[in-house]
């Protein structure tokens, strides 16, 4: 039975077997030493993450975007309070000028 590995981004599979690279393509008589598998395991961590680092810097992007939405809308709440609170000061100030002139009749 002749297996095809399923290959890395440094060593990719492939059907033609002059092209075979004989680590990705191990006999039954020629199987891995424990030392050997534990570097072609690291060396597909490595790749796992490799494939991986896009996905996190769109994560991290997403966060970042999130978090400045966020500062954004409590700025525009901040605007808007502050907005009314002057608008509440002038209408309070009206009433007092009213009620001195309406005293002072």
């Amino acid at each position: 039975m002749n297996t095809i590995g399923t290959g890395t981004i440094d060593r990719p599979a492939t059907r033609d077997p002059q092209k075979q690279d004989p680590t990705m393509n191990p006999s039954l008589t020629d199987m891995p030493t424990p030392a050997n598998s534990g570097a072609n395991e690291r060396r597909q961590n490595r790749t796992r993450e490799m494939q991986l680092i896009p996905e996190a810097l769109a994560r991290a992007h997403i966060h970042e975007r999130l978090r400045e939405a966020e500062r954004d809308r409590r700025a525009h709440r901040l605007a808007t309070a502050r907005r009314m609170q002057r608008r509440a000061e002038r209408v309070s100030l009206r009433a007092r000028r009213a009620l001195a002139m309406a005293v002072m009749q």
